[in-house]
């Protein structure tokens, strides 16, 4: 558990990217994760996210068809470019893509993290999976993830995990000072519920929040790109737009996460520390 009063003592910039990708293809997504991890090394950013599933495409049946040739693992030589990438540059990346149990074989959707050095550091597994992916054979994770960075605590979330308020005000009660989320928001709908829940997040936690989102077509949907990053207020801070091969850049301030935090203390309120209380009902 983080401290919830220790604050960064310097910046951080922050990349959330979108490109198009090549279904079930991971060497091909992989040189393009590269490719952008450079591109936000080159803008100065210490970490780049990528949008849910970006190294296969969000082809559901085709991973649960062939799992041993579309999962990741700490260690896979597909990986390598990436790694390259990171360590040449000095950029940590969050990249979205399947990954399987060694002892169960159970499917995930994960979020794997790649350090500064190209090293492999974490894993995430989405812990909100939608009943169709649940349907397909993908299984909840169990656990959540926090990154530190330059002293700067970083959340992981996975598209729908967005949706329950709880799961990033369970990273902010970690002390985590930004929530970084990769996801696939499709046209239409998807592009509503993106302009709404993240800062709205960003507003329940007083912190950042980043948006990783696909741009083309994948699978079943096609996503309305918009990566972004969002202030501790809602505000958006930087955007990416639909363009393809986009990246939204943001520098992360203390100062203005201090003023937030100092402005509207919800996380330091006792009710959320309390345990759950009855409710009365009446009906009129």
């Amino acid at each position: 558990m983080g401290d919830l009063g220790v604050l960064p003592v310097g910046p951080l910039v922050v990349a959330a990217g979108q490109a198009g990708c090549v279904g079930l293809d991971v060497g091909a997504n992989v040189a393009a994760a590269a490719g952008l991890v450079r591109r936000a090394a080159g803008a100065g950013a210490g970490v780049l996210v990528l949008p849910e599933l970006f190294l296969t495409g969000y082809e559901l049946a085709g991973i649960v068809a062939d799992p041993r040739g579309c999962t990741v693992a700490p260690g896979d030589a597909r990986l390598d470019p990436l790694a390259a990438a990171c360590a040449e540059t000095g950029t940590a990346v969050v990249a979205g893509a399947p990954v399987r149990d060694a002892g169960t074989g159970a499917l995930h959707i994960a979020a794997i993290v790649l350090g500064r050095d190209g090293r492999f550091a974490a894993r995430y597994d989405k812990q909100h999976v939608t009943p169709a992916e649940r349907a397909a054979g993908f299984t909840p994770g169990s656990r959540g993830c926090t990154v530190e960075l330059d002293g700067w605590r970083l959340g992981l979330g996975i598209c729908w995990d967005s949706g329950f308020p709880e799961h990033a005000r369970a990273a902010a009660l970690d002390g985590c000072h930004a929530y970084l989320v990769g996801a696939m928001f499709g046209r239409g709908a998807g592009a509503r519920q993106l302009a709404t829940v993240f800062p709205a997040r960003a507003l329940d936690n007083t912190g950042y929040v980043l948006l990783a989102n696909h741009n083309g077509p994948s699978g079943p949907y096609h996503g309305c790109g918009g990566s972004a990053v969002w202030n501790p207020d809602g505000t958006v801070l930087a955007q990416a737009g639909p363009a393809d091969a986009a990246l939204a850049v943001a520098r992360l301030d203390p100062a203005v996460l201090a003023h937030a935090r100092a402005e509207d203390p919800v996380l330091v309120d006792p009710s959320l520390t309390a345990p759950a209380r009855p409710r009365d009902g009446v009906r009129l």
